[in-house]
């Protein structure tokens, strides 16, 4: 015969097995941002992220609502954390050069880094994309980087920095292609002093001042 206590216990447990587990927010969206990193959003299954989040699919789902919108949090994250060298680059630079040259030397760096994925999440996450919404996050996410970089050329130009006939928006795109294929070429092997040289040349085409 089950006792009173024994009972209770029993009821308890039940009831605990019932609840949803808890975890820690933060740390599982670190880890679905690694793995859309490393892996895109189309290879990135639903099994595969509550398997590296650790959580389960009904956890998942009341946490980021579907696997869109866990994409577009990790992409927000991405821009605020590891992606950020290029916005702090712009902001804290006195011309669009000394940003530009900082950025793609930072670039060379991050984008190697042994500590996560190489290359950049914004770049690749989307490659060969069948949702039409991941693709336009990202393509947005480049556009307005390349039109950042327009904007504080053509401040340049006004403020005599560079010449008056530079074409702003090809050197911004040319900036944007470089960083791009940076990324690329991370992905593919190259080192950060191959990336650096690389950038050192990207640079000597600017016109002066």
């Amino acid at each position: 015969m089950v006792s009173g206590q024994d009972t209770s216990t029993q009821a308890g447990a039940s009831r605990s097995r019932g609840r949803p587990r808890s975890f820690d927010r933060a740390t599982a969206l670190e880890k679905a941002l690694m793995a859309f990193w490393e892996h895109g959003y189309e290879a990135t299954s639903v099994a595969d992220l509550t398997r590296i989040m650790g959580i389960g699919a009904p956890s998942l789902y009341a946490a980021f609502v579907d696997k869109r919108t866990l994409f577009e949090e990790v992409v927000r994250l991405y821009t605020d954390t590891y992606g950020a060298f290029g916005d702090r680059a712009l902001a804290e630079e006195p011309t669009a050069r000394a940003a530009v040259a900082r950025m793609l030397r930072e670039a060379a760096a991050a984008y190697t880094d042994p500590a996560h994925p190489y290359g950049c999440l914004v770049v690749h996450a989307a490659t060969n994309c069948t949702s039409p919404e991941v693709a336009r996050l990202l393509r947005e996410r480049r556009n307005a980087d390349i039109a950042a970089f327009e904007s504080r050329i053509r401040a340049d130009v006004v403020a005599g920095r560079l010449p008056a006939g530079t074409d702003a928006a090809a050197l911004a795109r040319h900036t944007g292609a470089v960083i791009q294929g940076m990324s690329q070429q991370a992905r593919d092997g190259a080192s950060r002093g191959e990336l650096e040289a690389l950038a050192e040349i990207a640079l000597s085409i600017w016109p002066q001042g």
